[in-house]
Protein backbone atom coordinates (compact mmCIF):
# COMPACT_ATOMS: atom_id res chain seq x y z
CA UNK A 1 0.00 0.00 0.00
CA UNK A 2 1.55 3.18 -1.02
CA UNK A 3 1.49 6.41 1.47
CA UNK A 4 2.24 10.14 0.73
CA UNK A 5 4.93 11.53 4.00
CA UNK A 6 5.28 15.04 4.18
CA UNK A 7 7.93 16.36 6.14
CA UNK A 8 8.19 19.99 5.75
CA UNK A 9 7.71 20.92 2.19
CA UNK A 10 9.18 17.98 1.31
CA UNK A 11 6.75 14.77 0.07
CA UNK A 12 7.68 11.41 -0.13
CA UNK A 13 5.62 8.72 -1.25
CA UNK A 14 6.21 5.11 0.81
CA UNK A 15 4.87 2.00 0.07
CA UNK A 16 5.31 0.14 3.05
CA UNK A 17 5.15 -3.30 1.26
CA UNK A 18 7.39 -2.17 -1.14
CA UNK A 19 9.87 -0.72 1.58
CA UNK A 20 9.34 -4.06 3.73
CA UNK A 21 10.51 -6.32 0.81
CA UNK A 22 13.53 -4.33 0.21
CA UNK A 23 14.45 -4.18 3.61
CA UNK A 24 14.12 -8.15 3.45
CA UNK A 25 16.53 -7.94 0.62
CA UNK A 26 18.47 -6.30 2.13
CA UNK A 27 19.47 -8.15 5.76
CA UNK A 28 19.21 -11.55 3.45
CA UNK A 29 22.36 -9.55 1.46
CA UNK A 30 23.99 -9.17 4.42
CA UNK A 31 23.47 -12.14 6.07
CA UNK A 32 24.76 -13.80 2.93
CA UNK A 33 27.69 -12.00 2.52
CA UNK A 34 28.52 -12.62 6.66
CA UNK A 35 28.52 -16.20 5.78
CA UNK A 36 30.97 -15.83 2.84
CA UNK A 37 33.46 -14.61 4.87
CA UNK A 38 35.62 -17.56 5.41
CA UNK A 39 35.50 -17.88 1.18
CA UNK A 40 36.58 -15.14 0.61
CA UNK A 41 40.60 -15.45 -0.01
CA UNK A 42 42.00 -11.83 0.50
CA UNK A 43 39.75 -11.15 4.03
CA UNK A 44 38.11 -8.27 2.77
CA UNK A 45 34.60 -10.04 3.87
CA UNK A 46 33.75 -7.24 6.76
CA UNK A 47 35.02 -4.76 4.57
CA UNK A 48 32.50 -5.51 1.81
CA UNK A 49 29.63 -5.99 4.43
CA UNK A 50 30.41 -2.53 5.49
CA UNK A 51 30.27 -1.34 2.02
CA UNK A 52 27.43 -3.22 1.21
CA UNK A 53 25.02 -1.82 4.13
CA UNK A 54 26.56 1.79 3.20
CA UNK A 55 25.63 0.86 -0.41
CA UNK A 56 21.76 -0.38 0.95
CA UNK A 57 21.04 3.16 3.11
CA UNK A 58 22.69 4.88 0.13
CA UNK A 59 19.62 2.92 -1.91
CA UNK A 60 17.18 3.73 0.29
CA UNK A 61 17.71 7.72 0.10
CA UNK A 62 17.64 7.85 -3.62
CA UNK A 63 14.74 6.17 -3.88
CA UNK A 64 13.12 8.13 -1.68
CA UNK A 65 14.57 11.31 -3.54
CA UNK A 66 13.94 9.84 -6.71
CA UNK A 67 10.21 9.48 -5.56
CA UNK A 68 9.75 13.00 -4.66
CA UNK A 69 10.54 14.58 -8.18
CA UNK A 70 7.94 15.57 -10.67
CA UNK A 71 8.22 14.11 -14.08
CA UNK A 72 9.74 16.52 -15.98
CA UNK A 73 12.61 17.37 -13.80
CA UNK A 74 13.11 13.59 -13.76
CA UNK A 75 13.15 12.71 -17.82
CA UNK A 76 16.20 16.17 -17.79
CA UNK A 77 18.09 14.73 -14.96
CA UNK A 78 17.79 10.94 -17.24
CA UNK A 79 19.08 12.98 -20.52
CA UNK A 80 21.44 14.11 -18.83
CA UNK A 81 22.50 10.90 -17.25
CA UNK A 82 22.76 9.50 -20.73
CA UNK A 83 24.84 12.10 -21.99
CA UNK A 84 27.64 12.07 -18.71
CA UNK A 85 27.17 7.54 -18.69
CA UNK A 86 27.91 7.70 -23.00
CA UNK A 87 31.16 9.78 -21.95
CA UNK A 88 31.76 7.37 -19.29
CA UNK A 89 31.30 4.70 -21.66
CA UNK A 90 33.80 6.31 -24.15
CA UNK A 91 36.03 6.58 -21.72
CA UNK A 92 36.52 2.97 -20.87
CA UNK A 93 36.48 2.15 -24.44
CA UNK A 94 39.55 4.45 -24.89
CA UNK A 95 41.17 2.85 -21.95
CA UNK A 96 41.15 -0.69 -23.17
CA UNK A 97 42.92 0.19 -26.15
CA UNK A 98 45.71 2.13 -24.49
CA UNK A 99 45.92 -0.87 -22.68
CA UNK A 100 46.04 -3.64 -25.57
CA UNK A 101 48.99 -0.96 -27.08
CA UNK A 102 51.07 0.10 -24.91
CA UNK A 103 50.24 -2.06 -21.60
CA UNK A 104 48.76 1.09 -19.48
CA UNK A 105 45.06 2.36 -18.42
CA UNK A 106 43.72 5.27 -18.37
CA UNK A 107 43.79 7.14 -14.39
CA UNK A 108 40.57 5.36 -12.47
CA UNK A 109 39.65 2.53 -14.93
CA UNK A 110 41.86 -0.56 -14.21
CA UNK A 111 41.41 -3.81 -15.74
CA UNK A 112 39.30 -5.62 -13.63
CA UNK A 113 38.32 -9.69 -14.20
CA UNK A 114 39.12 -9.36 -17.39
CA UNK A 115 37.40 -6.01 -18.47
CA UNK A 116 37.26 -2.11 -18.43
CA UNK A 117 33.88 -2.24 -16.68
CA UNK A 118 34.50 -0.07 -13.96
CA UNK A 119 36.01 3.76 -12.68
CA UNK A 120 37.85 3.25 -9.20
CA UNK A 121 38.86 5.77 -6.78
CA UNK A 122 40.07 4.52 -3.48
CA UNK A 123 38.36 1.95 -2.14
CA UNK A 124 35.31 2.69 -4.11
CA UNK A 125 33.90 1.77 -7.44
CA UNK A 126 31.40 2.70 -10.27
CA UNK A 127 30.32 0.59 -12.94
CA UNK A 128 28.45 2.91 -15.83
CA UNK A 129 26.85 0.44 -17.88
CA UNK A 130 24.81 -0.67 -14.67
CA UNK A 131 23.08 2.69 -14.71
CA UNK A 132 22.88 3.13 -18.50
CA UNK A 133 20.52 0.22 -18.26
CA UNK A 134 18.08 2.16 -15.88
CA UNK A 135 18.33 5.02 -18.03
CA UNK A 136 17.40 2.77 -21.19
CA UNK A 137 14.27 1.75 -19.41
CA UNK A 138 13.06 5.14 -19.04
CA UNK A 139 13.35 6.56 -22.18
CA UNK A 140 12.24 4.01 -24.14
CA UNK A 141 9.54 3.69 -21.76
CA UNK A 142 8.76 7.13 -22.59
CA UNK A 143 8.82 7.07 -26.01
CA UNK A 144 6.72 3.85 -26.36
CA UNK A 145 4.08 5.66 -24.42
CA UNK A 146 4.06 8.86 -26.66
CA UNK A 147 4.33 6.90 -29.78
CA UNK A 148 0.73 5.31 -28.86
CA UNK A 149 -0.46 8.19 -27.21
CA UNK A 150 -0.23 9.54 -30.95
CA UNK A 151 -0.63 6.42 -33.22
CA UNK A 152 -3.96 4.69 -32.72
CA UNK A 153 -3.43 3.20 -36.19
CA UNK A 154 0.31 2.67 -36.80
CA UNK A 155 1.60 1.55 -40.50
CA UNK A 156 4.41 -0.32 -40.84
CA UNK A 157 6.27 2.61 -41.24
CA UNK A 158 5.47 4.26 -38.24
CA UNK A 159 6.78 1.29 -36.22
CA UNK A 160 9.93 0.76 -38.35
CA UNK A 161 10.69 4.46 -37.39
CA UNK A 162 10.13 4.28 -33.53
CA UNK A 163 11.96 0.64 -33.57
CA UNK A 164 14.90 3.08 -35.10
CA UNK A 165 14.76 5.74 -32.78
CA UNK A 166 15.23 3.06 -29.93
CA UNK A 167 17.78 1.43 -31.76
CA UNK A 168 19.40 5.04 -32.39
CA UNK A 169 19.83 5.46 -28.32
CA UNK A 170 20.28 1.91 -27.51
CA UNK A 171 22.75 0.54 -29.82
CA UNK A 172 25.38 2.89 -29.04
CA UNK A 173 25.76 1.60 -25.49
CA UNK A 174 25.47 -1.78 -26.24
CA UNK A 175 28.37 -1.61 -28.60
CA UNK A 176 30.44 0.19 -25.95
CA UNK A 177 29.51 -2.13 -23.37
CA UNK A 178 30.16 -5.17 -25.72
CA UNK A 179 33.64 -3.63 -26.38
CA UNK A 180 34.29 -4.18 -23.05
CA UNK A 181 33.94 -6.60 -22.73
CA UNK A 182 30.77 -7.08 -20.70
CA UNK A 183 28.40 -9.75 -22.88
CA UNK A 184 26.38 -10.37 -19.67
CA UNK A 185 24.99 -6.54 -19.13
CA UNK A 186 24.59 -6.64 -23.16
CA UNK A 187 22.20 -9.48 -23.02
CA UNK A 188 20.48 -7.89 -19.50
CA UNK A 189 19.48 -4.63 -21.82
CA UNK A 190 18.67 -6.24 -25.20
CA UNK A 191 16.58 -8.36 -23.38
CA UNK A 192 14.63 -5.91 -21.11
CA UNK A 193 14.42 -3.92 -23.98
CA UNK A 194 12.94 -6.39 -26.13
CA UNK A 195 10.44 -7.20 -23.76
CA UNK A 196 9.31 -3.73 -23.11
CA UNK A 197 9.03 -3.48 -27.21
CA UNK A 198 6.95 -7.26 -26.98
CA UNK A 199 4.42 -6.11 -23.89
CA UNK A 200 3.91 -2.59 -25.56
CA UNK A 201 1.72 -3.60 -28.42
CA UNK A 202 3.54 -4.76 -31.37
CA UNK A 203 2.81 -6.64 -34.61
CA UNK A 204 2.44 -9.86 -33.62
CA UNK A 205 4.19 -10.46 -36.98
CA UNK A 206 6.73 -8.41 -35.68
CA UNK A 207 7.10 -11.55 -32.94
CA UNK A 208 8.09 -14.02 -34.80
CA UNK A 209 10.07 -12.27 -36.98
CA UNK A 210 12.19 -11.24 -33.83
CA UNK A 211 11.75 -15.19 -32.87
CA UNK A 212 13.15 -16.36 -35.95
CA UNK A 213 16.28 -13.74 -36.08
CA UNK A 214 17.05 -14.91 -32.56
CA UNK A 215 16.94 -18.60 -33.49
CA UNK A 216 18.74 -18.02 -36.61
CA UNK A 217 21.65 -16.14 -34.41
CA UNK A 218 22.16 -18.48 -32.08
CA UNK A 219 21.72 -21.69 -34.73
CA UNK A 220 24.83 -19.18 -36.58
CA UNK A 221 26.31 -19.15 -33.35
CA UNK A 222 26.55 -22.63 -32.40
CA UNK A 223 27.51 -23.87 -36.20
CA UNK A 224 30.45 -21.40 -36.15
CA UNK A 225 31.58 -23.20 -32.83
CA UNK A 226 31.53 -26.54 -33.78
CA UNK A 227 32.51 -26.20 -37.54
CA UNK A 228 34.21 -23.33 -37.86
CA UNK A 229 36.43 -22.88 -34.70
CA UNK A 230 38.88 -20.57 -36.06
CA UNK A 231 36.61 -17.91 -37.17
CA UNK A 232 34.73 -17.59 -33.83
CA UNK A 233 38.79 -17.26 -32.42
CA UNK A 234 38.73 -13.96 -35.07
CA UNK A 235 35.14 -12.50 -34.35
CA UNK A 236 35.06 -13.64 -30.01
CA UNK A 237 37.76 -13.33 -27.61
CA UNK A 238 39.11 -16.45 -26.49
CA UNK A 239 38.02 -15.40 -22.61
CA UNK A 240 34.31 -16.25 -24.23
CA UNK A 241 34.77 -18.87 -25.97
CA UNK A 242 36.60 -20.51 -22.69
CA UNK A 243 33.30 -20.22 -21.15
CA UNK A 244 31.35 -21.46 -23.90
CA UNK A 245 33.94 -24.62 -23.83
CA UNK A 246 33.26 -24.75 -19.86
CA UNK A 247 29.68 -24.66 -19.71
CA UNK A 248 29.56 -27.60 -22.54
CA UNK A 249 32.49 -29.71 -21.57
CA UNK A 250 32.92 -28.75 -17.43
CA UNK A 251 34.58 -32.15 -16.36
CA UNK A 252 37.03 -31.19 -19.08
CA UNK A 253 38.30 -28.11 -17.57
CA UNK A 254 37.89 -28.26 -13.88
CA UNK A 255 41.08 -26.99 -13.49
CA UNK A 256 40.44 -24.10 -15.10
CA UNK A 257 37.42 -22.44 -16.95
CA UNK A 258 34.80 -24.39 -15.75
CA UNK A 259 36.60 -24.38 -11.91
CA UNK A 260 33.87 -21.80 -10.48
CA UNK A 261 30.73 -24.26 -12.08
CA UNK A 262 32.06 -27.29 -10.93
CA UNK A 263 32.88 -25.80 -7.34
CA UNK A 264 29.40 -24.20 -7.20
CA UNK A 265 27.70 -27.57 -8.02
CA UNK A 266 29.73 -29.58 -5.29
CA UNK A 267 29.18 -27.10 -2.96
CA UNK A 268 25.14 -26.88 -3.94
CA UNK A 269 25.24 -30.69 -4.23
CA UNK A 270 26.76 -31.92 -1.18
CA UNK A 271 25.49 -29.62 1.62
CA UNK A 272 21.63 -31.52 1.32
CA UNK A 273 18.80 -30.29 3.65
CA UNK A 274 20.43 -28.07 6.03
CA UNK A 275 23.75 -27.37 5.06
CA UNK A 276 27.23 -26.89 6.59
CA UNK A 277 26.47 -24.26 9.11
CA UNK A 278 27.08 -20.63 9.74
CA UNK A 279 30.63 -19.72 7.46
CA UNK A 280 31.02 -23.16 6.64
CA UNK A 281 34.37 -23.35 4.06
CA UNK A 282 34.17 -26.79 3.29
CA UNK A 283 34.61 -26.07 -0.57
CA UNK A 284 36.32 -23.06 -1.89
CA UNK A 285 34.00 -21.16 -3.96
CA UNK A 286 35.50 -18.01 -6.32
CA UNK A 287 33.93 -14.65 -6.28
CA UNK A 288 31.59 -16.25 -3.11
CA UNK A 289 30.22 -12.82 -2.44
CA UNK A 290 29.39 -11.82 -5.77
CA UNK A 291 28.81 -13.55 -8.41
CA UNK A 292 28.40 -17.42 -6.99
CA UNK A 293 26.79 -15.85 -3.50
CA UNK A 294 23.91 -17.93 -3.60
CA UNK A 295 26.21 -21.33 -3.85
CA UNK A 296 27.94 -20.03 -0.70
CA UNK A 297 24.82 -19.82 0.95
CA UNK A 298 23.69 -22.87 -0.35
CA UNK A 299 26.97 -24.44 1.36
CA UNK A 300 26.04 -23.03 4.72
CA UNK A 301 22.12 -23.52 4.68
CA UNK A 302 21.67 -26.41 2.07
CA UNK A 303 18.32 -26.59 0.39
CA UNK A 304 16.36 -24.67 3.13
CA UNK A 305 18.37 -21.89 2.57
CA UNK A 306 18.58 -21.76 -1.02
CA UNK A 307 14.90 -21.67 -0.97
CA UNK A 308 14.48 -18.97 1.16
CA UNK A 309 16.71 -16.91 -1.20
CA UNK A 310 14.32 -18.09 -4.09
CA UNK A 311 10.93 -17.45 -2.05
CA UNK A 312 12.65 -13.47 -1.64
CA UNK A 313 13.29 -13.21 -4.93
CA UNK A 314 9.73 -14.01 -5.87
CA UNK A 315 8.10 -12.20 -3.14
CA UNK A 316 9.96 -8.83 -4.87
CA UNK A 317 8.77 -9.98 -8.67
CA UNK A 318 5.03 -10.65 -7.49
CA UNK A 319 5.17 -7.22 -5.51
CA UNK A 320 5.68 -5.57 -8.63
CA UNK A 321 3.96 -7.43 -11.07
CA UNK A 322 1.22 -6.26 -8.50
CA UNK A 323 1.99 -2.85 -9.20
CA UNK A 324 2.57 -3.22 -12.75
CA UNK A 325 -1.21 -4.23 -13.00
CA UNK A 326 -2.64 -1.63 -11.43
CA UNK A 327 -1.08 0.90 -13.01
CA UNK A 328 -2.83 3.47 -14.99
CA UNK A 329 -0.18 5.79 -17.15
CA UNK A 330 1.52 3.96 -20.25
CA UNK A 331 4.74 5.58 -19.06
CA UNK A 332 4.91 4.18 -15.54
CA UNK A 333 3.70 0.80 -16.34
CA UNK A 334 6.47 0.28 -19.32
CA UNK A 335 9.05 1.28 -16.36
CA UNK A 336 8.31 -1.23 -14.00
CA UNK A 337 7.67 -4.10 -17.05
CA UNK A 338 11.02 -3.10 -17.60
CA UNK A 339 12.77 -3.55 -13.77
CA UNK A 340 10.39 -6.85 -13.45
CA UNK A 341 12.15 -7.98 -16.95
CA UNK A 342 15.47 -6.94 -16.01
CA UNK A 343 14.92 -8.63 -12.73
CA UNK A 344 13.63 -11.90 -13.64
CA UNK A 345 16.40 -12.33 -16.63
CA UNK A 346 19.21 -11.76 -14.10
CA UNK A 347 18.03 -13.85 -11.65
CA UNK A 348 17.29 -16.66 -13.95
CA UNK A 349 20.83 -16.06 -15.23
CA UNK A 350 22.59 -16.05 -12.39
CA UNK A 351 20.91 -18.88 -10.65
CA UNK A 352 20.74 -20.80 -14.16
CA UNK A 353 24.61 -20.52 -14.02
CA UNK A 354 25.67 -21.75 -10.76
CA UNK A 355 23.75 -25.07 -11.71
CA UNK A 356 24.85 -25.29 -15.07
CA UNK A 357 21.84 -24.78 -17.01
CA UNK A 358 23.05 -21.82 -18.97
CA UNK A 359 26.91 -19.98 -19.77
CA UNK A 360 28.72 -18.22 -16.84
CA UNK A 361 28.42 -14.46 -18.02
CA UNK A 362 29.50 -12.77 -14.48
CA UNK A 363 25.53 -11.80 -13.91
CA UNK A 364 24.92 -11.21 -10.08
CA UNK A 365 22.17 -11.98 -8.46
CA UNK A 366 19.83 -8.52 -7.79
CA UNK A 367 20.08 -6.97 -4.59
CA UNK A 368 21.67 -10.03 -3.10
CA UNK A 369 24.93 -10.18 -4.22
CA UNK A 370 28.05 -7.87 -3.27
CA UNK A 371 27.94 -4.39 -5.30
CA UNK A 372 27.33 -0.92 -4.96
CA UNK A 373 26.61 -0.18 -8.73
CA UNK A 374 24.35 -2.18 -9.07
CA UNK A 375 22.49 -1.96 -5.52
CA UNK A 376 22.41 1.60 -6.49
CA UNK A 377 21.11 1.61 -10.25
CA UNK A 378 18.26 -0.77 -8.54
CA UNK A 379 17.51 1.85 -6.18
CA UNK A 380 16.70 4.15 -8.88
CA UNK A 381 14.62 2.05 -10.60
CA UNK A 382 12.23 1.35 -7.32
CA UNK A 383 11.82 5.22 -6.67
CA UNK A 384 10.72 5.52 -10.36
CA UNK A 385 8.24 2.87 -9.27
CA UNK A 386 7.72 3.89 -5.90
CA UNK A 387 6.76 7.82 -7.29
CA UNK A 388 3.98 6.35 -9.46
CA UNK A 389 2.39 3.44 -7.42
CA UNK A 390 -1.32 3.79 -7.82
CA UNK A 391 -2.66 2.66 -4.28
CA UNK A 392 -2.05 5.41 -2.34
CA UNK A 393 -4.59 5.93 0.77
CA UNK A 394 -3.46 7.72 3.23
CA UNK A 395 -1.31 10.22 4.07
CA UNK A 396 1.31 11.32 6.94
CA UNK A 397 2.46 14.69 7.86
CA UNK A 398 5.30 15.34 10.07
CA UNK A 399 5.31 19.17 11.39
CA UNK A 400 6.88 21.04 14.24
CA UNK A 401 4.40 21.54 17.29
CA UNK A 402 5.90 23.30 20.32
CA UNK A 403 9.13 22.38 19.20
CA UNK A 404 8.52 18.51 19.39
CA UNK A 405 8.11 16.63 15.98
CA UNK A 406 4.46 15.36 16.07
CA UNK A 407 2.79 13.03 13.55
CA UNK A 408 -0.38 13.52 12.31
CA UNK A 409 -2.86 10.90 10.49
CA UNK A 410 -5.08 11.96 7.97
CA UNK A 411 -7.65 10.34 5.98
CA UNK A 412 -6.96 11.06 1.88
CA UNK A 413 -10.55 13.07 0.62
Amino acid sequence: MKHTVHIGRLTLRMDFGLVAILLLMGLTSCFALYNAFNLIRDGSGMSNLIKQIFWYAVGFAVMFIISSLNRKMLMRIIHKAYTVLMICLLYLLASSILFRLTGHSLPFSPWINGAFSWFRLGGLGFQPSEFIKIVLIVMVSEMLARYWKTHTSPTIQDDMHLLLQIARIALPPLVLIFLQPDTGVCIIIAFTLLVLILCSGLRREYIWLIVILAASVIALFFYLYFFQRELMVTLFSSYRLQRIDAWLDPESHILGSSNQLYTALLSLGSAGLTGYGLQANIIAIPEAHTDFIFAAFGQCFGLLGTVFILLVCLLLDLYLCKIAYNMKKPADRYITIGVIAMLLYQQIQNLGMIVGLVPITGVTLPLISYGGSSIVSYFIAFGLILRASPNARKEYRIGRKNKLMAVRKMQKS
